[in-house]
C-alpha cells in the first residue's frame, strides 16, 4: 500500500525536490497566471500539474507560505546510522541534534549543514521536531540533498560513531575549549543542543570535546541554528585551510 504523500511548499523547496530525485513527486500545484514558475514547470515535466487559485493553494498548504508552488511527494526517506557510517569518508562531517524541537531551527540547521558539506544530520526519535512541511520549507531544499538519520538513543549513537573513528564535539556555552582551538578536519560529529536546555548531560559526557563560541556582547546566548551555522562555517574554514 502506497504511503500517504507529504506536502512540500515554497518555490525553492519544491524545485529542489523535483531536481534531486530523492523521492518521487506525485502532483504539482502552481498558482494560475503567476510569473517566475517556468523552472518548476520544466522540472516537473511528465508529472501531473494542476493550476490553482491562491485560495486553493492556501487550503492545500494549510496556511504555509507556499509562494505559488506546492508539490505532493513521497515521504522524505530517513536512513539508518549504519548506512550513514558505511558511506562516511576520512573527512566526513556529521551533525547531531540533541532535542531541537523547533521546526524552523531543525530546517535551518539542515540548510547550513548542506551548505558546509555535512554528510548527514542525526536527530532523535523523541524530544525532536518532526519532519514537517514547515521544517522542509525552512531547509530551503537542503533536506533533498543531506541524508537524515533518525536515532533512538543519541548517546549510544555517539559511541557507535566514535568506534567508527569519529571525534564528537558538543557545542555548549560553558565549554572548556574555544571552537577554533579544536581540530575539526577529520571525521567529526558536531552536536547541537536544544533551545534553552542545550546538550544533555549524558550526551555531553560521551563527547571528546565540549566547545564554546566566544561571546563579547551584552547578549550572552545564541539561537541554536545560529550557533550551528557558526560552528559549521568553522569546520569548513579548517578543512579548506
Amino acid at each position: 500500500m502506497a504511503a500517504n504523500p507529504e506536502i512540500v511548499y515554497g518555490r525553492t523547496p519544491t524545485l529542489e525536490c523535483l531536481r534531486a530525485g530523492k523521492r518521487p513527486g506525485r502532483r504539482l500545484y502552481l498558482l494560475r497566471d503567476a510569473k517566475g514558475l517556468e523552472a518548476l514547470a520544466a522540472a516537473a515535466r511528465g508529472l501531473q500539474t494542476v493550476y490553482c487559485t491562491r485560495q486553493e493553494l492556501d487550503r492545500i498548504a494549510r496556511g504555509g507560505a507556499h509562494q505559488g508552488a506546492i508539490l505532493e511527494a513521497e515521504p522524505l526517506p530517513v536512513i539508518e546510522l549504519k548506512a550513514a557510517l558505511a558511506a562516511a569518508t576520512a573527512e566526513s562531517l556529521f551533525v547531531a541534534l540533541d532535542g531541537i524541537e523547533d521546526p524552523q531551527n531543525f530546517g535551518a540547521i539542515v540548510r547550513s549543514a548542506s551548505a558546509c558539506g555535512a554528510g548527514a544530520v542525526l536527530f532523535t526519535k523523541d524530544r525532536a521536531a518532526p519532519i514537517s512541511p514547515a521544517m522542509v520549507k525552512a531547509a530551503a531544499g537542503a533536506v533533498e540533498h543531506v541524508p537524515l538519520v533518525r536515532v533512538t538513543n543519541l548517546a549510544r549513537a555517539i559511541e557507535q560513531m566514535q568506534q567508527a573513528g569519529f571525534w564528537a564535539a558538543a557545542l555548549d556555552a560553558a565549554g572548556d575549549k574555544l571552537l577554533w582551538d579544536v581540530d575539526l578536519t577529520g571525521k567529526t560529529l558536531l552536536i547541537i543542543g536544544g533551545e534553552g536546555k542545550g546538550v544533555r548531560r549524558l550526551v555531553r559526557e560521551r563527547c571528546d570535546h565540549v566547545v564554546r563560541i566566544p561571546i563579547s556582547g551584552l547578549i550572552t546566548s545564541l539561537n541554536a541554528s545560529v550557533s550551528a551555522g557558526i560552528a559549521l562555517a568553522e569546520c569548513l574554514r579548517q578543512r579548506r585551510r
